[in-house]
């Protein structure tokens, strides 16, 4: 989505590249192993103006961590790309409405749309990623 929609002249150009994107990810033969979280396009006018900024997936506020949420039949899978070297370990709080993504003085709270159990939810952290696996609370 990009910041400064609406703005330029080619803000559908680079929402419909957005989608491209996506797709070729989603359809690759790896596909549930690979994510974009977010990603920046800077662009430079011919007429020598100023570059204009499209970030795509990253949410409007600087501190936030950026992530994605997927769903299963049984379990929610939460996909977060991390600040590159963080001062602390980088970890997750699992409660069973909410996910906190804790990574120095920067805290992401992600509301979760099943409750969770705790016990049987993880979370791992390789190479700027921290990948949480949620299994669902099964009702009745």
């Amino acid at each position: 989505m990009p910041s400064n929609q609406g703005s330029g002249p080619y803000d559908e150009v680079f929402n419909n590249l957005a989608k491209i994107v996506e797709d070729i990810v989603r359809n690759m033969p790896e596909s549930q192993q690979a994510r974009v979280i977010g990603y920046t396009i800077i662009t430079r006018h011919a007429a020598g103006g100023d570059p204009e900024i499209f970030q795509a997936g990253f949410q409007d506020d600087d501190r936030e961590i950026p992530y994605e949420v997927v769903e299963s039949e049984d379990e929610i899978y939460i996909t977060a790309d991390l600040p590159a070297d963080p001062h602390n370990a980088p970890y997750a709080e699992i409660e069973p409405d909410r996910v906190r993504i804790c990574v120095d003085d920067c805290i992401t709270t992600v509301m979760l749309p099943h409750p969770a159990d705790r016990i049987h939810s993880t979370y791992r952290v390789h190479r700027g990623v921290m990948d949480i696996t949620l299994r669902k609370v099964r009702i009745g």
